[in-house]
């Protein structure tokens, strides 16, 4: 019987694929790591809310206005709601799921910022409607659309 030849192995490296994954995105989930970790812990309202201001305060100017301003309507339209981060945003979560949150346009590298609702909100209306809400800058008419948005997320 004729002997097999061994299989001649490459001492190439194996060239690997990037993961697909931005910078902005690795750091997302780095944030999201840290989040998982402060939860476990049992991380309360103080602390989440703590987390949260500290984003906002990292945040390029026009955003960290509009954040922080975004977090008044949300604490006073809502106050059953849990500021947290998720992903490394504001956010507000009731029974640990998130409902709403922001997105500052540095984040992505973004022409806006986005002011955005999970499947846990009660924004239904007929087959279709808006989850996420572009925002360049707030002015009365934008705030009171965001405290009637979230009044009627919190709605079951």
């Amino acid at each position: 019987m004729a002997e097999k030849k061994a299989a001649k192995k490459s001492t190439k490296s194996i060239s690997r694929k990037p993961s697909g994954l931005t910078a902005a995105e690795k750091a997302a989930m780095r944030e999201t790591m840290k989040e998982r970790a402060r939860e476990a812990r049992g991380a309360g309202k103080a602390e989440g809310e703590k987390a949260l201001l500290e984003k906002i305060a990292e945040m390029p100017k026009a955003d960290r206005a509009m954040a922080k301003r975004i977090h008044e309507i949300v604490t006073a339209t809502a106050p059953g709601l849990t500021p947290k981060t998720w992903y490394g945003m504001p956010a507000y979560a009731k029974d640990g799921k998130v409902v709403c949150f922001f997105q500052s346009a540095d984040k992505f590298d973004a022409r806006y910022a986005t002011f955005g609702f999970n499947d846990t909100a009660n924004l239904d209306q007929g087959a279709m409607w808006p989850t996420s809400f572009a925002l360049r800058e707030l002015n009365e008419a934008a705030e009171k659309k965001i405290a009637s948005l979230v009044k009627k997320a919190m709605r079951r």
